[in-house]
C-alpha cells in the first residue's frame, strides 16, 4: 500500500514499495438486512486483498427518535410519502437502532459494534476467501465465525462487502 507524507521540505513524498498495486474502491446498495430497508457497502481492494470495508443501512424512521438523511428538512424531505418518517442512516441513529434491536431482538451488541465487527472480519481477506466463506458457509457458520457480530444477517452484509470488492475499479 503506498504511504504518503510530508517530508521535512513540506513536499509530499511518495513512498511505495516494490510489490505496492493501485488501490481501487467499490462500492454498491444491496438488500442485506430483509426487505424494510438497504445497505451501502463500501470496499477498498488492493490485489484482490480486501484493505477496508465500510457498511450501513438505510431505513425510515420515526422524526421522533431518528435525525434523517441530509436534506431530509428541506426540499428533500417533502417527498416523503409520511411527514414523521425520515430516510436515516442506522450508524448516525445507532444508539436509537441498538436499542429498538434490544427490545425486539434481546440483541446484545449494539448496531454499530456489529457492523464493525463485519467490516473487521472482511479487512484483509481475498475476495476469492470472502467468496468462500459467503457462499459454503451457512448463515449460522458465518455468524459463529464473524467475531463479535451477532446479527442474522451477517452472511449478507459480508455478501454486500464482496459484491462491492468485486465492482472496485
Amino acid at each position: 500500500m503506498a504511504l504518503v507524507g510530508v517530508g521535512s521540505s513540506g513536499a509530499l513524498n511518495n513512498v511505495t514499495s516494490a510489490a505496492s498495486a493501485p488501490l481501487k474502491v467499490g462500492r454498491v446498495e444491496a438488500a442485506a438486512h430483509g426487505t424494510k430497508c438497504f445497505t451501502v457497502a463500501v470496499a477498498v481492494v488492493q490485489n484482490g486483498v480486501i484493505v477496508a470495508a465500510s457498511l450501513d443501512d438505510y431505513q425510515f424512521l420515526s422524526t421522533d427518535v431518528a435525525k434523517g438523511v441530509p436534506n431530509s428538512d428541506k426540499d428533500f424531505g417533502q417527498n416523503y410519502k409520511e411527514p414523521n418518517m425520515v430516510l436515516a442512516s442506522k450508524k448516525a441513529n445507532a444508539k436509537y437502532y441498538s436499542e429498538h434491536m434490544k427490545e425486539e431482538a434481546k440483541s446484545t451488541v449494539s448496531y454499530d459494534k456489529n457492523m464493525a465487527a463485519i467490516e473487521k472480519f472482511a479487512t484483509g481477506k481475498t475476495i476469492k476467501s470472502l467468496e468462500a466463506t459467503v457462499t459454503k458457509k451457512t448463515k449460522e457458520q458465518v455468524v459463529d465465525a464473524v467475531s463479535g457480530a451477532t446479527l442474522v444477517d451477517t452472511q449478507g452484509y459480508l455478501k454486500a462487502i464482496l459484491d462491492a470488492a468485486k465492482a472496485a475499479k
